[in-house]
């Protein structure tokens, strides 16, 4: 049986890529390397879009998440923090762990962030240091409307620091438009590339920020990342094969375009949540976003049970939910190396799973719904 992963990260890989991870190894500062780092680096400025550098750190999107924390905070000093769902909690404990002062605006799973809150939270912290925040909220499916938050943080002292794991790459985001001045990303997503390496982009404003703020780390300094980047380098040994291997999924992003990109996946999403509501049941998410659908599991199923057989029975893997969410919810991944009929194949093989479980629904809507809204919005 041919395994289907539709977990949202990690993610399919084009063979292209993978052929690339099968090459010997080369070494890390010679002048090869160094050209295929710079070239990796003008290419996720364009995927971020950015004119300011993304640096690469060899860990994973936490790591670059965490690296964002040390780098723009000193101890004691106050975030604001958006936080709609597991990823929202992992900027808390990394918050907590280097000495942040939290203000947290928080809202029940499912729901999204809203610009007025962030408004609002603004107002009553005027001595917030930075604004902590997510894009794609991958346990619930929540997508977040970056470019009001950016509009809102612009007018004040504070940094829009951005968890993009999950989202850049699948979701419109526009770095320098948007006013994000520290984003995150990581390799295993919609970047099409197993785990192992996370990209931050800093703005200006954010330099000032770090340049003013005492070093608290040493692998996760970016003065040092600032300093090698000049150089197409890395303070510390990269994971070369895997920066190798990222250039060439980069170059597919270059040649179907961002803006492309961001359509396609909006499209699949669009039909994946329609073939859903066919089937009788509900979207998680009340904002949902582009690069993964979060279905909510109806009363009477059993929700992990439903996800093994998925995988036994068809090969179709899809992701449980988290903690408090165990069970109650189906993550259906469409970003990435992911094209409409495969998403067709995870909604047929899902109405199969259900009829066997006895839910009641009319063989085929869910497929047929797809394939009405991936039609019209041609």
């Amino acid at each position: 049986m041919k395994p289907r992963l539709f977990t949202p990260g990690p993610t399919a890989v084009p063979e292209d890529t993978l052929l690339e991870l099968a090459r010997p190894v080369g070494y890390h500062r010679s002048p090869e390397a160094k050209a295929i780092f710079a070239e990796v680096s003008e290419d996720l400025k364009y995927v971020f879009q950015t004119s300011q550098p993304v640096y690469t750190l060899t860990s994973s999107g936490t790591g670059g998440m965490e690296a964002a924390v040390a780098n723009t905070l000193a101890p004691g000093e106050k975030a604001v923090l958006l936080t709609a769902g597991r990823w929202g909690e992992r900027w808390r404990g990394i918050l907590k762990a280097h000495g942040a002062n939290v203000a947290a605006v928080e809202v029940p799973y499912g729901k999204a962030v809203t610009p007025d809150q962030l408004a609002d939270a603004l107002g009553k912290n005027p001595d917030a240091k930075a604004v902590f925040a997510t894009l794609s909220e991958t346990s619930t499916g929540v997508g977040h409307d970056l470019a009001a938050f950016g509009k809102l943080v612009a007018g004040t002292d504070a940094l829009l620091v951005v968890d993009g794991i999950s989202g850049l790459g699948a979701m419109e985001c526009r770095v320098d438009a948007w006013h994000i001045d520290v984003c995150v990303t990581g390799s295993q997503k919609a970047l099409m590339l197993p785990p192992g390496l996370a990209f931050v982009s800093v703005s200006e404003k954010a330099w000032k920020k770090i340049d003013a703020t005492p070093v608290r780390n040493f692998y996760f300094d970016l003065r040092r990342y600032r300093k090698s980047y000049a150089e197409s380098d890395t303070p510390f040994t990269p994971a070369n094969t895997l920066i190798k291997a990222q250039r060439a999924s980069l170059k597919r992003i270059r040649a179907e375009g961002i803006e492309n990109l961001w359509a396609r996946h909006a499209r699949i999403a669009a039909a994946c949540r329609a073939g859903v509501k066919a089937l009788g049941l509900e979207v998680f998410a009340e904002r949902p976003n582009n690069a993964l659908t979060v279905i909510t599991v109806p009363a009477g199923v059993d929700g992990s049970g439903v996800l093994k057989k998925l995988e036994k029975t068809y090969g179709f893997k899809l992701a449980d939910g988290q903690d408090t969410l165990k069970g109650k919810i189906w993550r259906l991944s469409h970003m990435g190396y992911t094209d409409a009929f495969e998403v067709l194949g995870a909604v047929s093989a899902l109405e199969l799973v259900l009829l066997e479980s006895g839910y009641q629904l009319d063989p085929g809507a869910g497929v047929a719904a797809f394939q009405r809204a991936y039609a019209a919005a041609k």
